[in-house]
């Protein structure tokens, strides 16, 4: 096998990465923009002034919609049509939702209507996409090699911070549009922008390679051989392609012998184990307050004493810095492991709650010019945490651990538990501000503190394992165990065939040339 280099295959892998990062960005951007949408004067006169539940309300209910996705549409997506395709009938929904909320008018009533209806199926879009292509590394971790795959992941992250950041500096921009008409639409156009990279990202969709593993699963041996050829080349000989390739076919026969079904997830003890640690990291990783900073980030900023312009440029500032911090976890998620990263940005993210939720307390009113200030940075700082913890980390993790089989349904049932702690979060953070002020911080300092012991104690370490060896720390069936018997008949006629021939528990043999 080749040395670290930037060989052939790498450039090709990272290009890869980097266009299926755009779908990450249009997803980051829809919601940072929300942000800056939530608080503009014309959205505000369109909805009549809606109040803090209902803030919260037109928050949550994209998550009902990215809920309902993960249960009922994202996994026959992505196992039946494939991850390419799936992806392009997803971002297709994404933009059909975004059209609704950008086209909102009539009367209060409608508006909000077309807002919400909007939000459910831009939800539903981003479920597909998410359970499809490596926006949320599903596509990624089944082509990138096992000792570099944290940095692949990370990279489509950061594509959807890279976004979000975006949202929050279109936002700031859309101020300083300030006329009467500027008042009245600006919010539209902040939304429409996303139909942009959106398009970029349909028309390139169709030139990319299906992941191996999901052509092998489909009798494909010839195509997924040449998808693992063209992202391998010059970094893995020829015999190392097709050792992985026996792999792969090995790990897809067994489960096939096994009869596996979604079922399985909560029947096979080994599958049920890899299910709730994966839903529960997918709960954490909303509930530990992450999810109502991005959409509430000005109106925080707003209480700190700080004016609409400025919130959104410190929004702005916040969400460019994350890009700082998740570009250094992709360097080192893959050298310090999954665990311990989730394990410091829980600690830092429960310490700056804590100063958040204190201060403010001490200093009411806005008392305290310093005090607030002390409050902003440990916004930036509990943002630190999150993106080198829970923000990549949590969806590095889940995307491994599942055989090929069962994997796009097992990351549809652990994202759907996301989803559930997107939309409590969302709807609690604003009622939360308006009862308890500062004291919200509390609730959820406490659940990353808690979060600190179980990640610890019940999580094991998954760095540099390859997908096909996750058995050994879950339990389970051994994928070489169990086809052996498949592959013995292959075997001998290879012998009978001549060295050139290799045998396949799938369609019989691949010839090596």
């Amino acid at each position: 096998m080749g040395g670290t280099r930037f060989t052939k295959a790498s450039q090709r892998l990272h290009s890869f990465c980097l266009f299926l990062a755009l779908g990450s960005f249009i997803w980051g951007y829809n919601v940072g923009v929300l942000a800056s949408v939530l608080v503009h004067p014309g959205f505000k006169k369109t909805l009549h002034r809606p109040d803090a539940s209902l803030s919260g309300l037109i928050t949550a209910i994209y998550y009902l919609g990215t809920f309902t996705s993960y249960l009922f549409f994202a996994h026959p997506a992505a196992d039946k049509l494939g991850r390419r395709h799936a992806a392009f009938v997803g971002m297709g929904v994404t933009c059909v939702g975004q059209a609704l909320q950008v086209g909102a008018t009539g009367s209060a009533a409608q508006a909000l209507g077309m807002v919400i209806v909007g939000r459910i199926i831009a939800g539903v879009g981003t479920g597909i996409i998410s359970t499809s292509v490596p926006l949320y590394q599903r596509y990624v971790v089944e082509i990138a090699p096992s000792k570099h795959r944290g940095r692949f992941v990370v990279m489509n992250h950061i594509g959807f911070i890279a976004g979000l950041a975006s949202g929050f500096w279109v936002g700031y921009g859309m101020t300083f549009w300030d006329s009467e008409r500027g008042l009245q639409v600006a919010w539209r156009y902040s939304l429409s922008v996303s139909f942009v990279p959106a398009f970029f990202f349909l028309v390139g969709l169709p030139f990319m390679h299906e992941s191996p593993r999901w052509l092998v699963e489909h009798g494909k041996i010839d195509e997924a051989f040449t998808t693992l050829q063209y992202y391998r080349e010059g970094y893995y000989t020829s015999d190392e392609i097709y050792d992985e390739l026996d792999d792969i076919e090995r790990s897809v026969a067994s489960f096939r012998v096994t009869g596996l079904v979604w079922t399985s997830l909560f029947a096979d003890r080994s599958l049920f184990a890899r299910m709730w640690r994966s839903a529960l990291l997918q709960f954490l990783a909303q509930m530990c307050g992450a999810t109502a900073m991005k959409y509430y980030l000005p109106a925080l900023f707003r209480t700190l004493g700080l004016s609409h312009r400025v919130s959104l440029l410190a929004g702005g500032i916040e969400s460019t810095l994350k890009i700082g911090c998740n570009v250094l976890e992709m360097f080192i998620i893959d050298r310090v492991g999954r665990r311990l990263t989730l394990v410091i940005g829980a600690v830092i993210m429960a310490f700056s709650l804590l100063i958040n939720g204190t201060l403010p307390l001490i200093y009411p009113n806005n008392s305290n010019t310093a005090a607030d200030y002390a409050c902003v940075v440990f916004v930036f700082i509990y943002s630190l945490g999150y993106s080198m913890g829970f923000g990549p980390a949590a969806w590095v993790y889940g995307s491994e651990i599942f055989p090929t089989a069962v994997r796009a349904r097992g990351l549809s049932f652990a994202a759907s538990c996301g989803a559930i702690g997107s939309i409590i979060v969302t709807q609690i953070w604003p009622i939360g501000i308006a009862a308890l002020g500062s004291k919200i911080y509390f609730f959820f300092m406490v659940i990353n503190l808690v979060s600190v012991p179980i990640i610890y104690i019940f999580f094991p370490e998954t760095k540099g394992r390859a997908l096909e060896d996750m058995d050994v720390l879950f339990g389970g069936h051994d994928p070489s165990v169990s086809s052996e018997h498949l592959l013995a008949d292959g075997e001998d006629e290879d012998d009978d065939q001549g060295p050139g021939r290799r045998g396949s528990p799938i369609d019989g043999g691949l010839w090596r040339d």
